[in-house]
């Protein structure tokens, strides 16, 4: 190996610890908006808001590292699936956190103490918490360079997606209270930005799956039916 290639090998895996860290930023503010949500703790919830400059910055970061590097020298094959796989996971990041800041936002606007179903918000931490397992498995599924790994990704979304449809039903079953019934609206926004978070992190996993394999294709779903490509 030559030094030029030597030393964009260890630029490029320099940017990939970055990268995979921003997943760790993440999964903190995915906690803390957890936690804010079943707390209803409006403090902890401008926390998430405004941390979220920090996941915005290492999408930055790392989006200008990998265009700075592809300027000094052309990537062969293995290292070009790395490449565009980063910029894809980066983008996945900013996604997710950007998710975060929107339940966080929805906290305060139901209101103060609000009330609550406990059936509907059962599901909502379900919900919540199978989201955060595939996005800390996508994590370890690119590190590891883990196809099966990434394909689990896909189970654990099928559950997600079943909870955001049992938690539209109820919300609309739920009564005929007013102050409920608005509660319960804000619960199906918050189910659709954990049901976007569970899609990027299938996203992750298709990444880590291209890498290892040189194949990209979307994992098998209703939505998603093309080929696998190869690079």
């Amino acid at each position: 190996m030559t030094e030029g290639r030597k030393r964009f090998s260890e630029e490029l895996r320099v940017l990939e610890d970055q990268a995979l860290g921003g997943i760790d930023l993440v999964l903190v503010s995915l906690d803390r908006t957890l936690e804010a949500l079943e707390q209803h703790d409006t403090e902890l919830a401008g926390i998430v808001i405004a941390d979220d400059d920090r996941i915005d910055g290492r999408y930055l970061e790392v989006h200008q590292g990998v265009l700075t590097l592809l300027a000094l020298q052309s990537p062969v094959a293995g290292d070009l699936r790395v490449v565009a796989a980063l910029l894809h996971l980066i983008k996945h990041i900013e996604r997710m956190g950007d998710q975060c800041v929107n339940i966080a936002k929805l906290i305060p606007l139901s209101g103060h103490g609000p009330p609550r179903d406990a059936e509907l918000f059962a599901m909502i931490d379900r919900m919540g918490k199978t989201a955060r397992s595939m996005v800390a498995q996508s994590k370890q599924a690119f590190a590891l360079r883990d196809p099966e790994l990434s394909l689990d990704l896909v189970r654990q979304d099928d559950e997600v997606d079943r909870l955001n449809r049992q938690i539209f039903t109820r919300a609309l079953d739920i009564g005929d209270k007013v102050d409920v019934r608005e509660w319960a609206m804000f619960m199906i926004l918050t189910a659709r930005c954990l049901e976007r978070i569970g899609d990027n992190a299938v996203d992750v996993g298709e990444q880590a799956a291209f890498v290892a394999t040189g194949l990209f294709r979307e994992f098998d779903d209703a939505s998603h039916q093309q080929p696998p490509t190869t690079i």
